[in-house]
């Protein structure tokens, strides 16, 4: 299993329309893919501008299919990344999972 973190600074005044180009991406893109096993997003209450991305995939190749969808290329490669000052790709291995 891969899995993909992203904290993501937000421009100023942009977190309502980051919201909007998620919520309208999981459905489309996430959740019909059969590789991604989860695709979360969290928000800080105490951190303005600022999402957190946790993405797991089935593999490398899950990933790839993922991030060279055309919903992606669409909302995320496209209108999300207008709004983002800044992110970082963090990959992580599962050690322990409850």
């Amino acid at each position: 299993m891969l899995a993909k973190v992203f904290p993501i600074k937000l421009k100023s005044g942009m977190q309502a329309e980051a919201e909007a180009v998620v919520l309208d991406f999981a459905p489309k893109g996430p959740a019909l893919e059969d590789g991604t096993l989860s695709f979360r997003v969290y928000r800080d209450p105490a951190n303005p501008d600022y999402l957190l991305f946790v993405e797991h995939f089935a593999d490398q190749a899950a990933y790839d299919a993922h991030t060279g969808s055309e919903v992606y290329r669409e909302l995320i490669a496209g209108r999300f990344a207008d709004l983002i000052v800044e992110f970082v790709e963090l990959d992580h291995e599962l050690l322990v999972s409850h």
